[in-house]
């Protein structure tokens, strides 16, 4: 029996883009899409499995998402489907992180067997369990010490830290998640908001210092929180 993954598909062609989300459906995946690397960041609530990336995307390219994402997210599976198939372009994309470079036009049942190989390197690869479980719906965050509340700002705080790239964000990031502007909020009044949020992570039983301040850049979450 087929493995069923959490799929993201990042293609930018319409066409395209929906017939592929709709093929990997009907095989039984879990599959949303994207037509940009900067629409990921609202799919912190999606534990990925794997990703189909093409390289010609506007705004960041599929080479610098797929060496972003490898890099943060090492166990996750990723296969390019692009039309550059010259082999000096099928190395940059092994180079930059894909397990399987396939060039367009690609076939549903080719895409389905890349995916099959992927799913059992996958099924194989060791999970840990998270600590801590953020409930979006309830606002509330749960782990070995209990259960906390949240508010909106704190729960889309923590999603946000999950999904970013090394669980870093940058002050301004932050800011403009709490809804202000650098001009407006200053970094004191942030460092309060993480203060706060630090001692409902420990409440919750994190380990003391769950989040680290990283000197002239922002935060780093340092405890492992699944999303649902």
């Amino acid at each position: 029996m087929d493995t069923l993954l959490n799929i993201v598909v990042v293609e930018d062609h319409d066409a395209l883009h929906e017939v592929t989300v709709e093929a990997l459906r009907s095989l039984g995946h879990q599959v949303v899409g994207a037509d940009c690397a900067e629409a990921l960041t609202d799919m912190g609530a999606m534990q990925i499995d794997l990703m189909v990336v093409d390289l010609n995307l506007p705004g960041e390219d599929g080479l610098s998402l797929t060496r972003r994402i490898r890099k943060s997210q090492p166990d996750i599976g990723i296969i390019m489907v692009t039309a550059r198939g010259q082999a000096a372009e099928r190395m940059e994309g092994y180079e930059s992180g894909a397990d399987i470079y396939l060039t367009k036009p690609t076939s549903v049942e080719e895409l389905g067997a890349a995916i099959r190989a992927l799913s059992r390197r996958i099924k194989r690869a060791p999970q840990r369990a998270p600590a801590l479980k953020l409930d979006l719906n309830k606002l509330s965050l749960s782990g070995e010490s209990g259960e906390v509340g949240l508010s909106l700002h704190e729960a889309t705080l923590l999603a946000a830290f999950v999904r970013a790239p090394g669980h870093r964000l940058e002050s301004w990031q932050l800011i403009e998640l709490l809804g202000k502007t650098e001009t407006g909020y200053s970094k004191a009044s942030l460092e309060v908001q993480i203060v706060r949020l630090r001692k409902k992570l420990v409440q919750a039983g994190a380990a003391v210092r769950p989040i680290k301040a990283i000197r002239q850049l922002g935060y780093q979450l340092c405890v492992e929180i699944r999303v649902r």
